[in-house]
């Protein structure tokens, strides 16, 4: 797959998860995704919740201008709308996550971010400091998933202050700037309540991973 970040781009962020992480034991690690799934199945279902409705709008306005509309006919018609629904959902990829809800993007890329920090091991760091910078393009989501050690000396709204640079920062296609913003603002973070150990191991890879 085509990285949608450059070569120069990923050269800044590795540079600043390895300056962030020489003043503090914790570790960040950074992912970015174009999206947190295909959606296929979840804008089927809402495409084939359309077609119901319209089905039982298109019998009442039958009914009830006195349209003979036979049971075949409307089976046949009903059958070619879920076709056409599959294969444009199937060709057209784009179109479906305007289909999904916004809860339903949302919970999609909360489960890619933790699944992410589980898959990077960023959850078995030896102090338990690990944080996963996670952005998800297509949701238009950010989220910082943090270990246990971390969570219990950081507040929530300090979390959020990151979230807020990597969403802004996205938003306005500058996705590595953001990442670089956050990136020192999780250090700073780090390095206030895990100072660093002489000796101590660099744990995760220092490099941003695209999905």
């Amino acid at each position: 797959m085509q990285q949608f970040l450059g070569a120069d781009d990923h050269a800044r962020i590795a540079e600043a998860i390895r300056l962030a992480e020489e003043k503090t034991d914790g570790e960040i690690y950074a992912v970015l995704a174009r999206r947190s799934d295909d959606y296929f199945f979840a804008a089927g279902f809402v495409a084939a919740c359309g077609v119901i409705i319209a089905a039982i709008i298109a019998a009442l306005l039958a009914h009830w201008y006195w349209f003979d509309l036979s049971l075949p006919v409307f089976g046949l018609a009903i059958l070619a709308a879920f076709v056409s629904v599959w294969l444009v959902l199937l060709l057209v990829p784009g179109l479906r996550i305007r289909l999904v809800p916004h809860g339903i993007r949302y919970r999609r890329a909360h489960l890619n971010a933790v699944q992410q920090f589980l898959a990077r091991n960023v959850h078995v760091t030896a102090d338990r400091t690990g944080v996963l910078l996670f952005v998800s393009l297509a949701e238009r989501y950010a989220e910082v998933v943090a270990d246990a050690g971390i969570n219990a000396r950081v507040e929530q709204e300090e979390w959020n202050d990151i979230v807020a640079t990597l969403t802004h920062h996205a938003s306005r296609q500058a996705v590595a700037d953001g990442f670089v913003a956050a990136i020192g603002k999780a250090g700073g973070l780090l390095a206030r309540h895990f100072p660093p150990t002489e000796g101590k191991p660099n744990e995760l890879s220092d490099h941003l991973v695209e999905l």
